[in-house]
């Protein structure tokens, strides 16, 4: 187990470093000069006297492998440079600033979705081509179809102007919380709650239940001890990057919703070509996605013997 994880982390270095020469390299093939951008974002004329300075203040007349190095060194330190937009403030610190809301966000969604996808799953398959799985499999095919952008506003027009029982926008308030984590769990019940009623109900014909029939075991418990838990493992690789997903997929939750998040933040650089922050996300929504799933890798290897005993190999 422990050479498996070793082997892991050495594999992740070089998907590393080319995540941030990826990242490096998109902003250095943007149509626009950032020199340009810093100045007209700062209503300073842009006369070619003042980009000529901004370039040497920025870094810009360095060879591309010089400012690639340096960049990745101070990304090593946390220093991702400064804000087009506010030149006193870091990048790192706006991503701090809005790293709180967006993991609060993130938290709240995917508790619920991991709640009500393991009980309405459940339920599914042991009530399966029952009026009651008919009916939810209905929403679970519209709630995979529907895109999160219509179903918040769709939220916001029910709950909140029309039965005036929940706030629009805003944050710090449970209130605030509840459309924004149901419209951004929305899509992931739909989708697990098909996957655990199918991986269910197809070991619920395994030989090991029958023999656990045999055994005189209860209903209950044959559900949630056999079928349940060896229903688990294609969920769990699922779960593990829904994650990555909440906090990276957020952003248009967090535009309609008024959520001041990293979602927010990454739309308002877009909209600004502020490139120090499109560049910071990029790198730590990658590198957040292949670090999530090293974790659901391992505890692949932690819950499954057969990969142990293959060396990681099923």
């Amino acid at each position: 187990m422990l050479n498996y994880i070793i082997k892991r982390l050495i594999m992740m270095i070089p998907i590393l470093i080319g995540i941030s020469f990826i990242a490096f390299l998109l902003i250095n093939l943007a149509p626009s000069d950032p020199a340009e951008v810093a100045l007209r974002l700062n209503e300073i004329m842009p006369t070619p006297d003042a980009i000529e300075s901004m370039r040497q203040e920025l870094g810009l007349n360095e060879p591309f492998w010089s400012r690639y190095f340096s960049w990745l060194y101070n990304v090593f330190h946390l220093d991702f440079g400064r804000s087009f937009v506010h030149r006193d403030r870091m990048v790192w610190d706006e991503i701090i600033r809005s790293l709180k809301p967006t993991l609060v966000l993130a938290t709240s969604s995917f508790i619920f979705t991991l709640i009500v996808s393991l009980v309405f799953g459940v339920l599914c398959a042991i009530f399966a081509n029952s009026v009651f799985d008919k009916v939810l499999r209905l929403f679970i095919f519209l709630g995979t179809a529907m895109p999160s952008y219509w179903l918040g506003l769709l939220f916001i027009w029910f709950f909140a102007n029309y039965l005036d029982l929940l706030p629009t926008s805003g944050y710090g308030t449970w209130q605030n919380l509840i459309l924004p984590t149901v419209t951004l769990s929305f899509v992931y019940i739909s989708t697990y709650i098909r996957f655990i009623r199918n991986n269910m109900l197809e070991n619920m014909h395994n030989y090991s239940i029958f023999y656990a029939r045999c055994r005189g075991l209860s209903q209950p418990k044959i559900i949630l001890k056999h079928v349940l838990v060896n229903s688990l493992h294609t969920t769990i690789t699922a779960l593990g990057m829904t994650i990555p997903q909440l906090i990276a997929g957020s952003f248009v939750v967090e535009y309609i919703f008024s959520w001041p998040g990293l979602g927010r933040l990454c739309i308002a650089a877009i909209m600004n070509r502020d490139y120090p922050v499109i560049q910071a996300y990029i790198l730590i929504m990658a590198i957040l996605f292949v670090v999530c799933n090293f974790i659901v890798d391992v505890l692949h290897q932690m819950l499954d013997p057969r990969l142990r005993d293959n060396g990681g190999i099923a």
